[in-house]
């Protein structure tokens, strides 16, 4: 478990999957992340974390308000997407829902995961992907500290003409005193 200011980061259990499915089945939170999933593709989904949990040690948490317990989000690593050039790299994400939008909760929870990045893992870098046109993640990834690395890509998980298959990636190195 993470705690930051206002923030509790933690493994997902049985009770927050409503809350996500939520999201992943939200048009608004997944116009720039990928198809809405269904409930099914939702458990899916929190399965292959727990997977990067037990083959990795890594995984997203649940994003949990501290004043009141409300899942607001998905956030953490994982290993970085096959076919992309985060292959071989450990990658960071995060999804809140539209109500936690704009007050600084993505930015606090995706600083908490670098920092425990930096203080369990041995990566020289954290890297992180999304679509071209998705300019408020790249925003909040240049607030993170990270910089864009090389130039736009063809992500192989969307189809030819899906507008999410143009696609970048932005690093971060790790800190000299990490």
């Amino acid at each position: 478990m993470i705690e930051t200011e206002r923030l509790i980061l933690r493994w997902p259990e049985p009770a927050d999957h409503a809350a996500l499915h939520a999201m992943w089945a939200d048009p608004a939170v997944m116009i720039d992340l990928g198809p809405i999933k269904t409930p099914a593709d939702s458990e899916a989904a929190l399965v292959r974390h727990a997977g990067y949990r037990d083959s990795h040690g890594l995984g997203f948490w649940t994003v949990e308000l501290r004043q009141d317990g409300s899942v607001i989000g998905f956030c953490g690593l994982k290993p970085g997407a096959g076919d992309t050039p985060a292959e071989g790299e450990v990658e960071i994400g995060w999804m809140l829902g539209p109500p936690w939008w704009g007050k600084g909760y993505a930015r606090e929870a995706a600083m908490a995961s670098l920092d425990w990045a930096w203080t369990r893992l041995a990566a020289p870098r954290v890297v992180a992907i999304t679509a071209a046109r998705n300019l408020s993640s790249q925003r909040l990834m240049a607030r993170l500290g990270m910089a864009k690395r090389g130039g736009n890509f063809e992500h192989p998980a969307f189809a030819e003409g899906d507008p999410l298959r143009d696609s970048v990636i932005f690093s971060i190195d790790r800190p000299a005193t990490a």
